[in-house]
């Protein structure tokens, strides 16, 4: 049976990546801080009480995992914060980095025995992480760990080649999920994005 990891699981773009798998028979481990009620439903193996970053969570992925290998790793988990030149906020610019950029490259880091010849890892990332498509400015925190994930992410693929590891930078679009939307109407957030 083929494996796939998925952080941020619980909710959004990780929950509809779970159904996904699971429909096409793969083993989920469903990577969250809190499982919603859905997930818990999936049939996903959920691997709660994750904080990527904090590296004691990491113990409960290898439990989780034992001696099997993954053939696909998602990076999915992230958040979003909307500051702006009026309303700065560095603590939330710090975080973001910390979930957006620093973890993904932490969990491919610790992860990378579990993947093989063949294994996927994927980054999702964000149109928002372009310098050349910021078109509405803002947004410093999302922009800049997103374009600081871009920038893991194709080292990742020069550093993992060698093994035979594909790595994918994914944009899915826009996606109305409580992230995005975060008490901003549709309209108004595509014509940020």
């Amino acid at each position: 049976m083929k494996r796939v990891l998925i952080t941020g699981a619980n909710r959004g773009i990780g929950l509809a990546l779970v159904d996904q798998y699971l429909s096409a028979d793969y083993h989920v481990y469903a990577v969250c801080r809190e499982p919603s009620v859905k997930l818990e439903k999936s049939g996903a193996e959920v691997i709660e009480g994750v904080d990527l970053r904090h590296e004691q969570s990491y113990q409960n992925i290898f439990q989780a995992l034992g001696n099997h290998q993954l053939d696909v790793l998602i990076n999915n988990a992230g958040i979003l914060h909307q500051e702006s030149l009026d309303n700065m906020n560095f603590d939330t610019v710090l975080q973001q980095f910390q979930v957006n950029a620093l973890a993904p490259l932490k969990v491919s880091y610790v992860l990378q025995d579990y993947l093989t010849d063949g294994s996927k890892l994927a980054m999702i990332t964000s149109r928002m992480g372009s310098m050349a498509d910021n078109g509405s400015g803002g947004y410093y925190g999302y922009r800049m760990s997103k374009a600081a994930l871009n920038a893991a992410a194709v080292s990742l693929a020069k550093d993992l080649a060698p093994k035979g590891i594909a790595v994918a930078v994914l944009h899915p679009g826009f996606v109305q999920t409580d992230m995005v939307l975060g008490g901003i109407t549709g309209t108004e957030c595509r014509r940020r994005l």
